[in-house]
């Protein structure tokens, strides 16, 4: 790491902090994985729309790298050589199995325990808890549906759904449990991407989810994943970033390109922002419109109601 470098170069921007953490299982791995690489930057929190797909997003002078972009953020910074911790290991083929134990079953099970397993208590709290009740009942039901509708969950295989995603989240801790066995990560002798990933997926188990979470209870079967767990989260989250010692190296080329920006007016930076205020309207006339459909269809109901009491 370039001792020239400062905080003032780099942001990532998120939904706020929740649980003593940041909660947000899109946030939370790219948070880690700037922490592996020792990248000093800013954090900063975007409120303006609770469900964007945008969330989180990286930014530096004018680059920007946005979750929804090229596979998300931490496989955007890779692909465009601003942070890469898996370089020569991407096409390896252990590295890719646990790769996909990680971000499709293990992501999967946490996705239904989110929405479906626990009735949505701690994504309700981490994305609508701040929204007028109307509002976040609307996005909040919408949002469950999306999330059954991506894992294939219907009324008539909810039973047999769950009983195979949690099952493939069993396997999966048991084979990267087997795996990690004492090590302190799960593939050679520094982190990679899939610790931000599988670190992310741990501590937002245990820390967000409910005591009654199946899923939770699955993953504290296995101590030693809690205990690498706790080591990584206090040396790279908890630590002094002064006292680590840097994993690596960052082009020069796009510090100064970096430093140089950040000395001029930044042009394109606020045009975003003008980009985010303008839907930012479009986003308050949406939930004035959820709000008059959902007092009309209710209105609509008690009605109804009462015209089959008259009748009675």
């Amino acid at each position: 790491m370039e001792g020239d470098q400062n905080t003032s170069g780099f942001t990532l921007v998120t939904r706020k902090p929740c649980f003593g953490l940041q909660a947000c299982p899109n946030c939370l791995p790219a948070y880690i994985y700037l922490k592996l690489a020792q990248l000093p930057f800013q954090l900063a929190f975007n409120s303006t729309f609770p469900d964007s797909y945008e969330l989180p997003y990286f930014e530096t002078g004018t680059y920007v790298a946005y979750n929804n972009e090229d596979g998300g953020v931490i496989e955007k910074l890779k692909k465009d050589g601003v942070v890469n911790l898996d370089s020569q290991l991407q096409s390896h083929p252990d590295y890719l199995s646990l790769k996909a134990l990680i971000l499709s079953w293990l992501e999967e099970a946490l996705a239904y325990e989110m929405w479906v397993g626990t009735e949505g208590v701690s994504a309700w709290k981490i994305y609508y808890a701040d929204l007028p009740w109307v509002i976040n009942k609307v996005l909040f039901y919408k949002q469950t549906n999306m999330a059954k509708t991506r894992l294939g969950i219907t009324k008539e295989n909810t039973e047999e759904g769950e009983k195979q995603i949690y099952k493939k989240a069993s396997d999966a801790y048991e084979v990267l449990s087997t795996r990690l066995g004492e090590q302190k990560f799960l593939s050679e002798d520094r982190p990679l991407s899939l610790e931000a990933f599988f670190l992310s997926h741990i501590l937002f188990t245990i820390q967000v989810l409910p005591e009654t979470s199946k899923l939770r209870c699955k993953l504290l079967e296995h101590g030693n994943l809690v205990r690498y767990a706790e080591k990584l989260k206090l040396y790279f989250l908890e630590a002094s970033s002064s006292s680590l010692p840097p994993l690596h190296s960052f082009p020069s080329s796009f510090s100064k390109k970096g430093s140089k920006e950040n000395s001029k007016p930044k042009a394109e930076k606020t045009e975003e922002e003008k980009k985010f205020k303008k839907r930012a309207k479009f986003f308050q006339a949406a939930q004035f419109l959820a709000v008059g459909i959902y007092l009309s269809v209710m209105g609509g109901v008690s009605n109804d109601e009462l015209e089959y009491e008259d009748d009675d």
